[in-house]
């Protein structure tokens, strides 16, 4: 399916099921609108699945992985070989908070620099990581339109059985997440760009740097901005030249996901600017996005302001791989539950 495809194939959602679902809740014996944003997930859900009573399982978290040419500018407090190495972990089934809540979980190498072929990864490679976005544009507008294709492709897959480790339809409902050092930087510099934020607002600490790596960081992303000059028009321009191989890939899977009328629980602040690059591709994927939580990046609350949603979680999370996502989708259980 190709981006225009996509876009197409977006559906506005069911009114009618949601009002069902809206009646539901008034039907029960608790305050009016008692589960707050809890229970607007529920209505939005069912608008989403055409259904009164969405259901939610079965589940899965696509986590695209890559690396970024940006690490070489001192960004980061660890080196780029970890992204390899939590890629190994999530293939393994380790570092990821989806076990614990019946969720399947599928690492994706989208761009990981190091060679390598690890069991339960899929591969999906469109290079060896990007280049220096301080210094040239992460990659080419081929290949930025080659990531997002391989989102939609997954989303495609997820929809029906592809991924399915036991024989049925595909799942119900989807989670995103992302594993890539440096990606804090690129996804500070996309956000700026589509916003017109200046990087002293979008630009966080990441996995923990000192006050005077973070004035270095915000000085990387306005090199960046400067020198790439991406048009915020063109979502995919900006992805291509200031963004990362894990956003390209987001945004696609995003896309492809609404496409598929498939509901998707946001994670963090790069899941979150994806989501935000692919509702500017069509704005009625929004309808199709639920935010779990408000990372604690500074970029976080701006870019769930520009996509109309609030979170259901503010707990100062900013691990990425899923983890809010798998939060929110607990939350969005007990909603549920009988």
């Amino acid at each position: 399916m190709t981006i225009k495809e996509a876009v197409s194939r977006v559906r506005p959602l069911d009114a009618a099921a949601m009002r069902a679902a809206e009646k539901r809740f008034s039907d029960i014996a608790m305050p009016l609108g008692g589960l707050g944003l809890l229970q607007d997930a529920i209505i939005q859900l069912a608008g989403i699945q055409r259904e009164p009573i969405p259901i939610i399982r079965p589940r899965a978290a696509v986590i695209f992985c890559a690396d970024n040419g940006v690490v070489a500018e001192g960004v980061t407090q660890c080196g780029q070989d970890v992204t390899a190495t939590v890629t190994r972990n999530m293939g393994q089934g380790r570092s990821t908070m989806a076990k614990s809540i019946d969720m399947d979980a599928f690492p994706v190498d989208i761009g990981v620099a190091e060679k390598f072929s690890f069991k339960g990864v899929i591969d999906k490679k469109i290079r060896k990581g990007t280049e220096n976005i301080a210094k040239n544009a992460a990659m080419t507008r081929a290949e930025a339109i080659a990531a997002v294709k391989t989102g939609i492709e997954l989303a495609g897959k997820c929809a029906q059985q592809g991924f399915r480790l036991v024989c049925g339809d595909g799942y119900g409902l989807l989670a995103t997440g992302e594993m890539g050092i440096g990606n804090t930087t690129t996804s500070a510099t996309v956000t700026a760009a589509l916003t017109g934020a200046p990087a002293s607002h979008v630009t966080g600490r990441g996995a923990g740097l000192s006050s005077e790596g973070l004035h270095k960081k915000m000085q990387v992303v306005e090199k960046a901005l400067a020198i790439n000059r991406a048009n915020p028009d063109d979502p995919i321009d900006v992805i291509s030249k200031v963004g990362g191989l894990d956003i390209a890939g987001l945004t696609g899977f995003y896309l492809g996901a609404a496409a598929c009328g498939l509901p998707i629980v946001l994670d963090g602040v790069i899941s979150c600017t994806a989501a935000l690059a692919a509702v500017r591709l069509c704005p009625l994927v929004a309808d199709y996005l639920i935010a779990a939580h408000c990372s604690e990046e500074p970029a976080s609350a701006l870019l769930l302001q520009e996509l109309g949603k609030k979170a259901f979680i503010t707990a100062g999370m900013h691990l990425g791989e899923g983890t809010g996502a798998a939060a929110g989708i607990a939350l969005l259980d007990l909603a549920l539950a009988p």
